[in-house]
């Protein structure tokens, strides 16, 4: 394919203000309380939904940067409108929806730095994730917040290229920024071992959320 044509950003937009913003009104609609209930579960499952909507989104990109239909610069350009509409702030709403929001939006934070690292190549392939979650909670706990985020990143992109997380180190993981950034990693692993729709989609898809 010409270089000038894989550079050209596609018309399909894979994500949107609108889309982000619809699922903010049903946080909104939820009424979210935390507290223990099973009707507390219900109303939580709209910000697990909100995170792997924005993934799958996400994963979307990947399938096509994967298959040279997106270049490395294309890529990286949708990824960071993504990113800008999805960690902008939010109006607050209430404190308990807010709380939830706000661990949305970590999570969202750690499985986006996943997706920029794969597309960067800023990793080793064969490099031990158990080791690099280690060396991120390390790093946290030494406030040294942008290695911890390197490290978490560097998971994140060993996981799109196929490897698992450690379920008895993710057991284990103390609590903390990097939990919360691994949590949206885990999301992303999630959603590769379900439907793989995202490798095959309509251009003109659904643009409600």
């Amino acid at each position: 394919m010409p270089e000038h044509a894989m550079n050209q950003v596609p018309p399909y937009e894979f994500y949107t203000q609108k889309r982000w913003e619809n699922w903010l009104g049903r946080a909104r609609e939820s009424g979210f309380q935390i507290k223990e209930s099973e009707e507390a579960g219900k109303e939580s499952a709209v910000f697990v939904n909100m995170v792997d909507d924005v993934i799958l989104s996400c994963l979307k990109v990947t399938a096509r940067f994967e298959k040279a239909l997106l270049s490395k610069e294309t890529a990286l350009k949708i990824l960071e409108e993504i990113k800008e509409i999805v960690l902008s702030e939010v109006e607050p709403i209430s404190e308990d929806i807010d709380l939830m929001i706000d661990s949305v939006q970590t999570s969202l934070m750690g499985a986006l730095v996943a997706f920029e690292c794969y597309f960067m190549g800023d990793y080793e392939e064969g490099s031990n994730i158990e080791e690099l979650i280690i060396i991120a909670i390390e790093a946290e706990a030494l406030d040294d917040l942008e290695l911890a985020l390197d490290y978490t990143a560097q998971c994140g992109a060993i996981v799109l290229k196929g490897q698992s997380l450690p379920e008895e180190v993710m057991a284990e993981l103390p609590d903390g920024i990097v939990a919360e950034w691994l949590d949206g990693i885990d999301s992303i692993s999630a959603a590769m071992v379900g439907s793989d729709s995202y490798k095959e989609f309509d251009e003109d898809d659904g643009e409600d959320a």
